[in-house]
């Protein structure tokens, strides 16, 4: 399950500031699909506690962590997402999409516009 969790691990390291994935988007980005309760599993591993969790929402874009929802919530925010009355992530807006979202690794990568 190790190599597993490190997957998961580097795609939440990914996870833009200002954008969530959900549990199951990142199984399905994986290739396993019906992995996305294990994925949250991966949270708690002490190895990856240095990592952005709070982007990461249900699908219906709700806060996982009750014991973490107001740092969660505040930390999101800061950030720039926007949340429904009843405190859930805008996923029309603001859910990741790395396919689409694509940028150049390095500034060499840039266009140049003159």
């Amino acid at each position: 399950m190790s190599g597993f969790y490190d997957s998961v691990y580097e795609i939440v390291a990914k996870i833009p500031p200002g954008r969530v994935a959900t549990f199951g988007q990142i199984a399905r980005m994986l290739g396993r699909p019906r992995m996305a309760r294990f994925v949250g599993y991966a949270s708690n591993n002490q190895k990856s506690w240095n990592l952005p969790w709070h982007r990461v929402v249900f699908k219906d874009g709700s806060l996982c962590s009750e014991q973490f929802f107001e740092q969660s919530y505040r930390a999101l925010k800061a950030e720039g997402v926007k949340f429904t009355r009843d405190k859930r992530v805008k996923m029309d807006e603001f859910q990741w999409h790395p396919e689409s979202e694509s940028m150049p690794a390095d500034i060499r990568d840039w266009p140049l516009k003159f």
